[in-house]
């Protein structure tokens, strides 16, 4: 792949980079490093991208496997944003910022394969979709994301 396609591929897909980015790190200027740091990833390891699995698989696999070794490098002091990216424009209301607030603390409370699920169950991907992402059993990730699922409850519930 040449630069340009490369420069298409990241655009074509850079908000799902961003949500991983979202997830791992707290400050705009964390998320924007580790950004940069998937891209480079990303770009090395395109040589030897073989086409088995669809790119946007391989390019979760990346992020997410960046994110935790650069998360594990560097533990940042936790401070919950107030919104999301990508989501839809709403008028201010307290009551919606505080349930965000409270989904943002309990996922901080996951450890990194839980977020790495829960963040691919968000996409809306299939468990298989999920499992070649992580390269686990299909059935495990529906008792994980169950189990995840509960966790939060519990988490919220607090």
């Amino acid at each position: 792949m040449n630069e340009v396609q490369f420069v298409g591929l990241m655009q074509e897909h850079q908000a799902m980079v961003h949500k991983v980015c979202y997830l791992y790190r707290d400050s705009k200027e964390d998320r924007e490093d580790l950004f940069q740091e998937i891209t480079f990833q990303l770009w090395k390891a395109w040589p030897h991208f073989k086409g088995e699995a669809k790119v946007t698989t391989w390019m979760y696999r990346i992020a997410l496997n960046t994110a935790i070794a650069v998360f594990r490098k560097k533990r940042p002091d936790i401070e919950f944003p107030s919104v999301m990216p990508d989501m839809p424009d709403e008028p201010p209301n307290e009551e919606h910022e505080r349930r965000q607030e409270q989904l943002f603390a309990a996922l901080k409370q996951l450890d990194d394969t839980e977020k790495a699920i829960i963040t691919l169950y968000f996409e809306e991907m299939s468990y298989r979709q999920i499992a070649e992402v992580l390269g686990i059993n299909e059935n495990n990730v529906g008792v994980k994301i169950n189990r995840i699922k509960h966790k939060l409850q519990q988490l919220i519930i607090k």
